[in-house]
């Protein structure tokens, strides 16, 4: 029997592919299972082919493979889509009443179980519930029990009154019961339950949840793909702890009313994909000549331009390390999983705060939708530690004015980090602006002062890289002859594709610090072969690493808008260190 599942269901859009996902996906880790989540979507309301895929087992998943065992195809363009990822074991659950097995140019040996999804949705109380039908068909031929859909039943449909959620749970059994006593059918698959008891969340979710342990209590955004689960997840939740969310008219009002927030004392985020990091670049560098802290998420999309908004890439490195006109002190943070998202938030505003600077949380599509399981006590509030960094109060905020009673928002330190009073301050009183300041925060043109702010400001960054533990993750054979190098959100599929390099070896280095950055040099020149692994076209992070390093580098680049596969990265691995 085959325990390692990979299921999806394929349509157009509008559906109901997503929630339909979401409610197996739910089911399956409430019973105990690892779950790891893909979804493939257009940037339509309704029309465009979408599908939502889940993998599962009892053993933690952390990549999709190419392999497709049980399809729910509601199109015949879901099985055109999926043709290469087909193999003889797979299952195909379709509405012979819309359409007939032959039209599929399924493999040969596919198994075609014909479910009349409508009507027997109507039987349950209306057509637009042949999805639930066509899960239910989906339990009987995993032997999944039926029950198990129930809870996420009732969280789906709950609000819709108990008729609704009732009607539901007949859909699923009806079409469990038709598998079951109409149709012949003997599968290799079978479903184990377990005891465990799991999380279920994708990167954007864990942003949010990471935001508000955070103590962020001010969040203002404008919506874009893949970006906007940050702020619906925070809408609701962040006012029980004293937060607001506010959605702007556009991204540059959401990073001003940000940098607002940030100002009067609140921590504040912002969350937008590459279009709006564009719009924001401005502000943001008043952000840090104003030595504001504050957190920008960028959950990166196909670009240039509208690009492919819902598209995977990783291309956007070059804006977030060097965009914006002047010279821009920063930070850059990459969370490598879903579970990290939720870390990284927090250490972004603790960074944010302790050297006043913006920083950059970068995620990405592949991320942000991701739904994975994890361990609750990986998610654990009470270890988180807030750093609010200089502030200063009434008893000694006179260490920080002049003979004349005056603060000194941009003193210069040894650090290059000056204290910070919140507005309201009793003798903490002061400006800032985005024109060249003085200690006061007066704007000035005087030569030495301009080299003296400018020297200030980016000796924070140099504190922080002896302060901070900007360090990598290790993974694979720490004594390999072969470096494997790669940032953000590939570390899961480059873990699993290490099963599929058994006869190479090979050490995989994940960086989640992008600026500043681990040094690479020693891991590198060590190396027999040294490979890139990024999902864009010009390999940005290898650029980086031979700048760093002064060593030439292998590249891997992926910019089809699809993820990574482990099976398809480890044959491209191969690929590369023999060539």
């Amino acid at each position: 029997m085959h325990d390692d599942l990979n299921w999806a269901i394929g349509g157009e859009a509008g559906d109901g592919i997503a929630s339909t996902g979401k409610i197996f996906a739910q089911a399956l880790s409430r019973a105990g299972r690892h779950v790891y989540t893909s979804k493939d979507f257009a940037s339509r309301i309704r029309g465009g082919y979408t599908a939502y895929k889940v993998r599962t087992s009892v053993d933690r998943v952390q990549s999709v493979v190419d392999r497709l065992d049980v399809l729910i195809a509601l199109t015949e363009r879901t099985v055109d889509e999926n043709l290469d990822e087909l193999h003889e074991d797979s299952i195909i659950i379709y509405d012979g009443e819309r359409t007939e097995f032959s039209d599929f140019e399924a493999p040969d040996d596919t198994t075609g179980l014909d479910v009349p999804l409508k009507s027997l949705a109507e039987d349950a109380g209306g057509a637009i519930m042949r999805n639930i039908v066509a899960l239910g068909a989906v339990c009987a031929v995993t032997d999944f029990p039926i029950e198990n859909l129930d809870e996420s039943l009732e969280k789906r449909f709950g609000s819709k009154g108990e008729k609704i959620v009732e009607n539901n749970k007949q859909a699923a059994r009806l079409g469990h019961e038709y598998v079951t006593d109409e149709l012949d059918v003997a599968t290799p698959y079978e479903l184990e339950t377990t005891d465990s008891d799991y999380v279920l969340l994708n990167g954007d979710e864990a942003i949010g949840m990471g935001a508000i342990a955070a103590g962020c209590r001010f969040y203002a955004g404008y919506p874009i793909t893949p970006a906007t689960d940050v702020m619906e997840y925070l809408t609701g939740r962040i006012e029980q702890f004293g937060g607001h969310v506010v959605q702007a008219e556009d991204e540059l009002a959401a990073i001003n009313l940000a940098l607002g927030a940030a100002r009067a004392g609140a921590r504040a985020m912002t969350a937008t994909s590459g279009p709006g990091i564009d719009l924001m670049s401005e502000t943001f560098g008043l952000v840090a000549t104003s030595e504001t802290p504050l957190v920008v998420t960028n959950v990166m999309r196909s670009g240039p331009s509208t690009g492919m908004p819902t598209k995977q890439e990783q291309g956007d490195l070059n804006m977030m390390l060097k965009g914006g006109h002047g010279e821009i002190p920063r930070f850059v943070l990459a969370p490598t999983s879903v579970a990290e998202c939720f870390h990284k938030t927090v250490e972004a505003f603790n960074l944010a705060e302790k050297y006043q600077v913006p920083v950059y949380l970068t995620a990405d599509l592949s991320l942000a939708v991701t739904e994975r399981t994890y361990e609750p006590d990986e998610f654990d509030m009470d270890e988180v530690e807030v750093d609010r960094g200089k502030l200063v109060d009434e008893d000694d905020v006179s260490t920080w004015q002049n003979e004349k009673g005056q603060f000194k928002p941009h003193a210069v330190t040894a650090d290059g980090v000056s204290p910070r009073a919140i507005p309201g301050t009793e003798g903490g009183v002061h400006m800032s602006t985005g024109l060249e300041h003085d200690e006061l925060g007066r704007r000035t043109e005087d030569t030495d002062v301009r080299v003296e702010q400018v020297d200030k400001r980016y000796r924070k960054v140099e504190t922080a890289e002896e302060q901070e533990d900007f360090d990598y993750r290790e993974f694979g054979d720490a004594d390999a002859e072969n470096l494997v190098i790669s940032w953000g959100s590939n570390e899961g599929t480059l873990v699993e594709a290490l099963d599929y390099l058994d006869d190479l070896d090979v050490r995989v280095v994940s960086v989640p610090y992008i600026f500043p950055r681990p040094d690479l040099t020693e891991d590198v020149r060590n190396a027999e072969d040294v490979v890139v692994v990024e999902a864009n076209a010009t390999g940005q992070f290898a650029d980086v690493v031979e700048h760093d390093v002064l060593e030439r580098v292998k590249r891997i680049n992926k910019y089809d808008g699809v993820d990574f596969k482990a099976d398809e990265l480890a044959a491209d691995i191969e690929q590369t260190l023999e060539a």
